[in-house]
This record gives C-alpha cells, sequence and structure tokens, in this order.
C-alpha cells in the first residue's frame, strides 16, 4: 500500500516529468480519496478502461494518454465529463504520463518497444531529444522480412512503405504519432523508420528520402512502457498490478 501523494512524488521524480514541456499535464490528474493497493494500467483512459477499473476495484489508473491535452475544451462535460465522474464516484486516482513514459531509458515506450522487436542495443538517437530511438536489427533483411516480424512481435500488421531495396540493418523508431520524424531518421542514414500512425505525405517522403517507413499503430507501439512501470511499481511497493488492453485499430 503507498498513499498517492508518495506515489506521485516517487513516479514524477522516476520519469522526470517535470522536465518535459508536454502537451497535457504529467502526473496525477485526478485525486481519489484512498491510498493505492490495487493499480491498474492501460494505454488511454476511455470510458471502456475507466469502467474496467472500476469493476476491478482498482484504487489507482496508470496510464499514458490521459486527460486535459492542450487545445481541447475545458469545461467537464460531455464524454469528459462523464469519465471524470465515474473516477470521481468510485474514489479512483488518475495518474497519467506522455513524453515521459516515451523517454524512460529503461521502463519507456521506446526502449521496451526495441525489446519487443529485437533491436540490438536499443538507444537514444545521438544529438537528439530522446524521442527517436535507433538501433541494429540481428541480421539485415528484407523490407517484407521486416514487415513480418513486427507483425508477429505486435499482433497486427503495419503498413509498410517501400523507399529502397536494400537490406535493413539500421531501425530507427519513435512510439505514437511520430511519423513526421522520418526526415530526421533519414539523415541519420537508417534503413527504416517506425512509428505509430502514417499522414498522407509520409508515404511521399519516405520515397524521395529513400528509407522504409512502417506505420505500426499508435496503440500497439505504446502499450509496453505503462505495462513495465506498473510491474516496477507493484514489486516496489508491494501493489496488486492489472494490465488491461483496450483494442484500438487506430
Amino acid at each position: 500500500m503507498i498513499e498517492i501523494a508518495t506515489l506521485r512524488a516517487y513516479c514524477d521524480g522516476l520519469l522526470r516529468a517535470a522536465e518535459w514541456a508536454d502537451y497535457c499535464p504529467n502526473g496525477l490528474q485526478v485525486e481519489g480519496d484512498r491510498p493505492v493497493r490495487r493499480l491498474m494500467t492501460g494505454v488511454t483512459a476511455c470510458q471502456a478502461l475507466v469502467d474496467a477499473a472500476v469493476a476491478w476495484k482498482a484504487d489507482a489508473l496508470l496510464v499514458h494518454h490521459g486527460y486535459f491535452w492542450k487545445g481541447e475544451a475545458a469545461p467537464l462535460v460531455g464524454i469528459k465529463g462523464r469519465r471524470v465522474r465515474t473516477l470521481m464516484r468510485a474514489g479512483l486516482s488518475l495518474f497519467a504520463y506522455h513524453l515521459p513514459l516515451d523517454v524512460h531509458p529503461e521502463l519507456g515506450n521506446n526502449r521496451r518497444l526495441g525489446e519487443q522487436l529485437g533491436v540490438l542495443a536499443p538507444q537514444p538517437l545521438a544529438g537528439g531529444d530522446d524521442l527517436l530511438w535507433c538501433g541494429r536489427m540481428p541480421t539485415p533483411c528484407a523490407g517484407a522480412a521486416l514487415g513480418r516480424s513486427i507483425a508477429e512481435a505486435l499482433g497486427r500488421a503495419p503498413v509498410h512503405v517501400v523507399g529502397h531495396d536494400r537490406a535493413i540493418g539500421m531501425l530507427t523508431w519513435c512510439t505514437g504519432a511520430a511519423q513526421g520524424r522520418i526526415e530526421q531518421a533519414a539523415l541519420a542514414g537508417a534503413d527504416a523508420f517506425l512509428s505509430g500512425e502514417i499522414s498522407e505525405q509520409t508515404a511521399h517522403l519516405a520515397r524521395e528520402l529513400g528509407i522504409d517507413y512502417f506505420a505500426a499503430g499508435h496503440h500497439a507501439t505504446e502499450r509496453y512502457g505503462v505495462q513495465a512501470l506498473g510491474a516496477h511499481l507493484a514489486e516496489r511497493f508491494g501493489l496488486v498490478h492489472h494490465y488491461v488492453d483496450i483494442d484500438n485499430p487506430a
């Protein structure tokens, strides 16, 4: 069991949450009414995940995508109001860590995705901001073969844009909606770049930059950091941890 304030301070420090200018507030977003014994984790605090946390009798819900994003309307009405109302009626705390959970060197989405894909020596790209990662493939392979490996590792087939016909040795990646980093990946000499989403212009850029591109799903690429963080907290503080995957094709 751990007090809410103690858990907040630990997670904020572990993930260096204050160091990131983010699109949302990181840390405790909704304060519950009791210490935390049962911790549920998930990718996005949608209504289905909140309902699952209530049904499981969680004390806290920890996610990658929480609430209060820049540019969205502030009033707690409609869908947002219903989600927050469900949390507060159940006395549930909501913790959310966005960019800090992407970049953490051990527990982060990028590190864990690299391990899931079997990349050798996954690490942030030198000279970057820790959001773009790189590593070597165990054996250089054709783009189609890498696409099959990604599908097997993540449980879904990626969108594959062919940019060249050479073997892929160096892979770069950034989880989530990071397709805009494709030029940075190409300039670094990568043979392929993987992120979660694809935009109309991404296909043209991949072909003109001469880099293979894989869009493996925003949700699919960001499932692993929150699981790793939940498992870490459970071990450190003796919590009961349960990860719930709410399927999302995007």
